[in-house]
């Protein structure tokens, strides 16, 4: 039997999901590479930013907990280069040295910066909890709290820091008419209602000025200037949720990206012209919302890895229209789940710790996970 190697750069959520999958053959050695030593979902900003605690519970996950990666290789280091002729990926490990992994596929999925919430940087489980505590404490100590943008980070977190500290000033300012534009116009709607019943402020038609060198990698002061003409407004402090997004491929040769620096595939999830080389996830520039991020893409791309090694078909991966999904994160009356037109349906409350996160998300998902050490 020929053993293959399968180097997955990136463990986020589809990287583990991916990562998962491919390890459950006995004729592949997985291998992942991630500036964590953890899984750290960037989901759920504004459950993140309120509650840290709870949301690490089921966001922030150690590696060697779940069960299904004991067959996979973690590397803690950041990936400094590829040489796509040997097949190599070079790395700066976490103890200052560095590392060379061979592969015969390799699946890219490093993700994207957005914010201080998803950034690339290496770090231990130390500097995670250090980032969460430092955030929830800003935002607590703050009398009144602007939230510019209106994707769902910004909705997420505006609702979230309003139901939290229900004495706090909050205000949304988003550049169109509505939120929430890449999902159903139904999704706004209700999530509109939950905003305006938590006493958040909304700013319709708001456009930030932003300077040429912004990052949105800080929790700021100060005013906040607009370029569609309105007064600035001001805050003890700014939460910049604008969607500039930066896909973390400095590591890779520019052929293999788009114009904008995300990897170019094809539907098959596959890079043009490189043969045994794949990508999934936000990095990967499958269509405008770069959906293959959150929806479970990883099943159908370990299909394609293995298909490719067997010279069988391979499969297309199809986008949605719009987004779906939570929006608001778990609330004191339970869970609501948005389907992609827009209708919702609920999770009590009583069955997110009891049913939906140990049953369908801990065994269904991950296929086990283990209880956490001490942290």
């Amino acid at each position: 039997m020929t053993r293959r190697t399968v180097l997955i750069a990136g463990l986020g959520d589809c990287g583990v999901l991916t990562a998962m999958r491919l390890a459950r053959r006995d004729d592949l050695d997985v291998v992942g590479v991630s500036a964590k030593p953890a899984l750290v979902s960037g989901q759920e900003l504004g459950w993140r930013l309120s509650r840290p605690d709870h949301w690490a519970r089921h966001n922030w996950i150690a590696f060697d907990r779940f069960r299904a990666l004991d067959g996979v290789r973690t590397v803690h280091g950041t990936l400094t280069g590829v040489d796509l002729d040997a097949r190599t990926v070079s790395v700066a490990t976490a103890d200052g040295g560095s590392a060379v992994e061979r592969y015969d596929a390799l699946i890219i999925a490093t993700g994207v910066t957005n914010g201080f919430w998803r950034r690339p940087t290496l770090q231990t489980a130390d500097e995670i909890g250090a980032d969460l505590r430092a955030a929830h404490g800003r935002l607590a100590a703050a009398r009144s709290v602007i939230v510019v943008g209106g994707g769902a980070a910004a909705v997420s977190s505006a609702a979230n820091v309003a139901l939290t500290w229900p004495d706090t000033r909050v205000d949304l300012y988003f550049p169109g008419e509505r939120g929430l534009t890449a999902h159903h116009p139904r999704t706004w709607a209700r999530v509109r209602d939950r905003l305006e019943a938590a006493g958040v402020r909304l700013h319709p038609g708001h456009r930030a000025e932003l300077p040429d060198d912004f990052t949105g990698d800080e929790i700021t002061a100060g005013p906040v200037s607009w370029r569609t003409g309105q007064p600035p407004a001001s805050a003890d402090a700014v939460l910049w949720t604008v969607g500039r997004v930066r896909p973390n491929t400095g590591w890779l040769p520019g052929d293999l990206l788009d114009d904008d620096g995300f990897v170019a595939v094809t539907p098959q999830l596959r890079v043009p012209r490189q043969r045994g080389v794949f990508a999934v996830g936000d990095v990967a520039a499958t269509d405008p919302l770069r959906s293959s991020a959150r929806n479970r893409a990883d099943a159908l791309l370990a299909h394609n890895v293995v298909a490719e090694f067997e010279g069988r078909p391979l499969r297309s991966y199809r986008a949605p229209r719009s987004r779906w999904g939570s929006v608001l994160g778990i609330q004191r009356d339970g869970l609501e789940v948005f389907a992609p037109n827009g209708r919702a349906f609920r999770f009590p409350a009583w069955s997110f710790e009891r049913v939906l996160m140990p049953w369908i998300v801990q065994r269904g998902i991950y296929r086990g996970v283990r209880a956490p050490a001490e942290r």
